[in-house]
């Protein structure tokens, strides 16, 4: 194992001179849980295996924006030895060259902060106000500690793209199947279209968060994004279960013009497998970005998802993709077939097989000289 680090490792980052165009990507690695802080470390991970082996002539640098709780926010500041920061500067010159990171300390700007760091998860409320802490940034990816990306994440930013006018933000719906959705049986407030949204994969342009007048059942007009948060969250505190997740989905059920929905496979959960497979678009094209909600990466209750989360993991970088990432996955599945996630391993394989293709093909294929 890779994940644990002496002091005398710890450097203090340097930016790369001229590395433009960026996509820019959040995450916040909040509460003291060991876990917590190695699902952050193995979802930026996982950016980086499928930005080196899919596209490895392309020099697109990839801008990571760290939250961490304060006092993490000061050691690191002072010591520059924080778990997180530590492990990503030791991954090869090769690798991170096209990585850049940022830390900054977890912050609520309205409202009380500690109610908002209780708000469902520690600090997963921090999303909601992005569009305030990162001033500087016109678009951003939002994605959760427990999320894997089985393909380059520059594709998600192709949904950026096919936003209209008045589309700020995408997220993927919370269920397909609206009799066994959450929101559809058992919500208590306002929400999004027929079965809610689920925000542990987001994209944003916070530009167009920033400057937009939002509907809602607070006062007749329409309010900014910083001043339309804490009355929300006020209004509907004792009838929200999911947190920011619900406070989004309320937002958007008044401004459901603002909201482009992507497919599931883009934030595929165990939902979408556990009582039989209900996501289309992940069996025709393979799942793009998993999201390991319910704690299935540390438990047994979904080996599936685990599977995936261990070789990830355990990759060593400029090794063999073939043979110390797919075969690991497709051979411990075989150990999952008990479980209706299990049953279906060419869901979680298929874009990581199409990786290993275009390697083959750029690496050998084009390569080959024909013969005379």
């Amino acid at each position: 194992s890779t994940w644990h680090s002496s002091r005398s490792s710890c450097r203090c980052p340097h930016p790369q001179p001229g590395a433009e165009p960026a996509h820019e990507t959040s995450l916040s690695a909040c509460g003291m849980k060991c876990a917590v802080r190695r699902e952050s470390l193995v979802s930026v991970c996982s950016a980086r295996i499928f930005a080196l082996y899919w596209s490895p002539t392309n020099f697109l640098v990839h801008r990571f924006h760290l939250l961490l709780p304060f006092c993490l926010y000061l050691k690191y500041i002072f010591m520059r030895c924080v778990y997180l920061p530590m492990q990503l500067n030791q991954w090869p010159q090769s690798v991170s060259a096209r990585f850049q990171y940022s830390i900054y300390p977890i912050s609520f700007s309205v409202g009380d902060a500690e109610e908002w760091k209780k708000l469902f998860k520690p600090c997963a409320a921090q999303r909601l106000f992005l569009p305030i802490i990162l001033k500087d940034v016109d678009s951003l990816l939002y994605v959760d500690t427990d999320v894997l990306f089985l393909r380059p994440m520059d594709d998600i930013w192709m949904f950026l793209k096919s936003f209209n006018e008045s589309q700020l933000a995408a997220m993927a719906p919370e269920h397909e199947v609206p009799k066994i959705g959450w929101y559809s049986r058992f919500a208590r407030h306002p929400f999004y279209g027929v079965t809610g949204v689920n925000s542990g994969v987001m994209l944003m342009n916070l530009t167009r968060i920033r400057r937009t007048l939002f509907k809602s059942s607070l006062i007749a007009g329409g309010l900014l994004w910083e001043d339309l948060l804490h009355p929300l969250h006020q209004k509907y505190k004792n009838h929200i279960t999911w947190g920011d997740q619900d406070l989004l989905n309320i937002i958007f059920h008044y401004n459901p013009e603002n909201l482009y929905v992507f497919p599931c496979q883009w934030n595929y959960r165990p939902d979408h497998c556990m009582y039989g497979s209900n996501c289309k678009g992940a069996e025709q094209e393979g799942v793009s970005i998993l999201h390991g909600n319910r704690g299935v990466y540390h438990d047994d209750k979904q080996p599936a998802f685990k599977v995936v989360y261990d070789a990830i993991r355990n990759f060593p970088f400029e090794d063999n993709m073939f043979q110390s990432l797919f075969y690991p996955i497709q051979n411990k599945f075989l150990d999952t077939v008990n479980t209706l996630c299990g049953r279906i391993p060419q869901v979680f394989l298929k874009q990581i097989e199409k990786a290993m293709k275009t390697v083959f093909e750029a690496n050998v294929v084009r390569h080959v000289r024909p013969h005379k």
